[in-house]
């Protein structure tokens, strides 16, 4: 890495490594996984019956997620530490301790009131034994022991259970330390009793079964602090604090928040410019006769032009959003036009949800006794009488905070105007280049090295940088089913054009791609010429580039630019990252190819076969252009072979952000983003 001055003119070769060593920050990759064959021997032998944790061992994904990609590995502890805030939200516990172990495995420790260990009627075991080994068994039915909690199903630390290698429980309560140990879900021996205690509750270790979790093995600090900190942030009073004793030195990360979810708007704007210094609390409720549902919402506009809305249920993210959102959604939209149009000003215009929404960060959370969802794992929230209650108290309390504060609504509503106007000259942009064929499939670019199949299910697309990549590619594909796209130099920077849309649909290499795939263009679902997935006519876009600087700076230009006008691509699993060697290794006749420098140091050595003597050759890639068609089939072409990356979204409003910062106009977050993460980056190509 080279050393001395921060030089800003370079700082786009300096980011767009980081963005790619990053790419978990705004999008998972993860490896393409195969599928066995079938038997078509089906008979009454074939059916089964899976009884208690048995099923979640086989059947994981229908309880905490994806046990492949991560998700279900972290999951895992959401649903232990959720259970320790109910604890909280039941007022009986302030801390909670998340700890990682170097053997990997992690505990949860709160002081609430510990599980119950009494012996349980109906199953002759323990209480906590009940809890642990039964799905559907907690305290959470009838709202006697809780009035509100995340964890309503009684599935979520059960699960965990089975999905583990083993599990201990260790409950603080009645002046006793109780303790028992499972094994994937079976315990060992009874509860029993192995000291005293002067304090109250409940220690939860487990060790992961790594022959459930395959791919994702090891628990992600930062992404389990981001996690914690957000639940801090929405359980004001409450600390938690994570430590990680795993590497050489430990480290750890405390959270406690006072100013509850109006101090979480303020954190997620920091990095943008707010339109105005208060943040917006409105707070309501409404009996039902299971109980009272309340509302807490936070809301600040900014000057960015993306929304960043974020959904809770009794402390649960609702990353998919649900009922909740849809009044929210319902009611800022009639509120704003509302307020605008009894103070004239509006002049006969009226503002769009996507208007009205431009630049606004929010945090709506509700607590609810007996909510519905969409899964196990809570991803949204479908309890109908839930947008009726959101949409009535945020109009009515939005509407009174406008009132009030007439220059905030005055701020608001002219950013909402001025976003109204984009977006009809991007409407007309869109039309404009409509009528000329460029946004829909007919006319194919000449530039299309296109396929010969006609099924999209089996055909892919190869985004190749530079004719010279293009022509190897050309040569070497299937030409059954694969298509290959050359694009001329760098595309837009679609991010720094965001008031300038028409500029963007005439950029000739973003023709281009928009014609080869015709599927539209845009994401606004309710927009007959948006971007929609089944019209694709590819199932695979991959991006191919140069494992080099520019190489990652185009392959990042066209993420940003899919991730702002073809969204769903990405979230509907079309988009691909190919993987082609960095180096090629020769011994007499046997050649091998290393994606890395690690791997390029590991098969040297293989070659050498203990004589250090033994001459190697190395090549390394400058570009796809110095490799001939055979050698880009078999690396990175073959369907047999090659190793693609999956781009997958973990977090869109994170992803959001940080395009912004990346790949915005904002130098100096981008600056501080660089100097923060650039020290963990070991070879940095400049």
């Amino acid at each position: 890495m080279h050393s001395g001055r921060f030089d800003t003119s370079k700082i786009g070769a300096i980011f767009l490594p980081i963005i790619l060593y990053y790419s978990d920050k705004f999008g998972i990759v993860i490896p393409l996984i195969g599928v066995s064959g079938m038997s078509d021997d089906y008979s009454a032998s074939s059916i089964q019956v899976l009884e208690g944790l048995e099923a979640v061992r086989k059947r994981p994904g229908m309880y905490i997620g994806d046990p492949h990609d991560g998700s279900a590995l972290h999951h895992c502890i959401w649903e232990v530490v959720d259970n320790s805030v109910d604890e909280h939200l039941a007022g009986y516990n302030d801390k909670i301790e998340v700890t990682l172990k170097p053997d990997g495995t992690l505990s949860v420790r709160d002081y609430g009131r510990g599980i119950p260990v009494g012996l349980h009627d109906e199953f002759g075991v323990s209480a906590a034994e009940v809890i642990m080994t039964k799905l559907h068994a907690g305290g959470k039915f009838d709202n006697s022991s809780y009035k509100v909690s995340g964890g309503l199903h009684g599935v979520g630390v059960s699960a965990v259970n089975a999905v583990s290698e083993w599990m201990d429980v260790t409950i603080h309560r009645g002046g006793k330390i109780h303790y028992q140990r499972y094994y994937a879900g079976v315990p060992s021996s009874p509860l029993e009793v192995i000291g005293d205690c002067d304090d109250t509750g409940t220690t939860i270790s487990f060790k992961p079964d790594l022959t459930i979790f395959t791919e994702v093995l090891d628990f992600e600090f930062d992404q389990i602090d981001t996690r914690l900190k957000e639940t801090a942030f929405l359980n004001a009073g409450l600390e938690i604090v994570i430590l990680d004793e795993r590497g050489e030195e430990e480290h750890s990360s405390q959270h406690l928040y006072q100013g509850g979810i109006s101090e979480f708007v303020s954190q997620l704007n920091v990095t943008r410019e707010a339109m105005h210094q208060e943040v917006i609390v409105i707070s309501g409720e409404k009996e039902l006769e299971i109980g009272t549902v309340t509302v807490d919402l936070a809301l600040q506009w900014s000057s960015a032009f993306s929304e960043s809305i974020r959904c809770y249920t009794n402390i649960i993210r609702n990353k998919d959003g649900g009922t909740h959102m849809s009044g929210l959604r319902t009611a800022l939209t009639s509120s704003l036009n509302s307020y605008a149009k009894k103070k004239n000003l509006l002049k006969g215009e009226s503002l769009s949800g996507d208007d009205v929404r431009e630049g606004l960060t929010a945090i709506v959370s509700v607590k609810h006794p007996d909510p519905s969802f969409s899964s196990q794992t809570k991803d949204k929230l479908v309890s109908s009488e839930v947008t009726g209650i959101v949409q009535t108290v945020v109009y009515e309390k939005l509407g009174e905070f406008f009132e009030e504060n007439p220059s905030v609504a005055k701020i608001v509503i002219e950013k909402a105007l001025l976003a109204s106007k984009a977006r009809k000259a991007a409407q007309k942009a869109r039309e404009l280049t409509r009528r000329k064929g460029v946004l829909e499939g007919g006319g194919l670019p000449g530039k299309l090295a296109d396929c010969q199949s006609r099924d999209p299910s089996e055909c892919e697309v190869y985004l190749v940088e530079g004719d010279s990549a293009g022509g190897s590619a050309k040569t070497g594909r299937d030409r059954r089913i694969q298509a290959i796209l050359p694009l001329r130099g760098k595309i837009l920077n679609v991010e720094r054009q965001k008031r300038n849309i028409v500029k963007v649909f005439q950029n000739n290499e973003i023709q281009t791609m928009i014609r080869a795939l015709g599927a539209g263009v845009g994401n606004n679902p309710d927009d007959e010429g948006s971007f929609k997935p089944e019209k694709l006519r590819y199932s695979k876009i991959i991006i191919m580039t140069d494992a080099d600087v520019d190489g990652a700076h185009i392959r990042t230009l066209m993420l940003t630019f899919i991730w702002r006008f073809m969204r769903p691509a990405i979230s509907e699993g079309h988009v691909y990252i190919a993987q082609p060697p960095l180096y090629q290794l020769s011994k007499g006749r046997v050649n091998k190819y290393a994606f890395s420098d690690e791997e390029r140091d590991v098969i040297i050595e293989e070659l050498r076969a203990g004589n250090p003597s033994t001459k190697i050759g190395v090549q390394r890639y400058k570009g796809l252009g110095e490799m001939n068609p055979d050698q880009l089939w078999d690396t990175t072409m073959n369907p047999e072979t090659r190793t693609m990356l999956k781009v997958t979204i973990r977090d869109a409003e994170e992803s959001d952000r940080l395009f912004e910062i990346l790949m915005g106009e904002d130098v100096p977050d981008r600056r501080a983003f660089i100097e923060k993460y650039a020290k963990e980056v070991t070879n940095l190509d400049i």
